[in-house]
């Protein structure tokens, strides 16, 4: 009997140090927080703003069209000398380009310079980019 006793305390023993151990491991689980996120070394550039890339002068020719399609004249007028001027840019660069001649008065009229450009682009199959200010 003594060696049953004996092998129950052994066992015992045994479990509690196993018990202790586990404890003492799981208590120190340290998980560490993600890195902060690098930052770049240098700030990152704001987009160039948009230029046209075509001669504003040349765009004086859209004067015809403009004061054609803001009289109502009877009849489609013709789209050839201005559209073609703006046929091969994006609508940003179409925008940027008609404004421009718009707001120096290239074109020789005092006009509303955003419903004018609206005007035009539309009448060129170019649409105002969105969140295009005409500023």
């Amino acid at each position: 009997m003594a060696s049953s006793s004996k092998a129950v305390a052994t066992i015992a023993l045994l479990l509690s140090l196993n018990i202790v151990f586990f404890t003492t491991v799981s208590a120190n689980h340290y998980v560490p927080c993600p890195p902060p996120p690098k930052t770049p070394k240098h700030p990152p550039t704001p987009p160039a703003a948009a230029t046209c890339p075509k001669d504003t002068l040349k765009l004086g020719v859209c004067a015809n069209l403009l004061n054609d399609l803001v009289h109502l004249v009877v009849g489609t007028p013709p789209k050839t000398p201005c559209c073609s001027l703006i046929e091969g840019l994006v609508d940003l660069e179409a925008a940027v380009c008609l404004r421009t001649a718009l707001k120096a008065n290239v074109l020789g009229i005092n006009l509303n310079v955003p419903i004018s450009l609206s005007l035009l682009l539309n009448y060129c199959g170019k649409g105002v980019p969105a969140g295009f200010q005409c500023a």
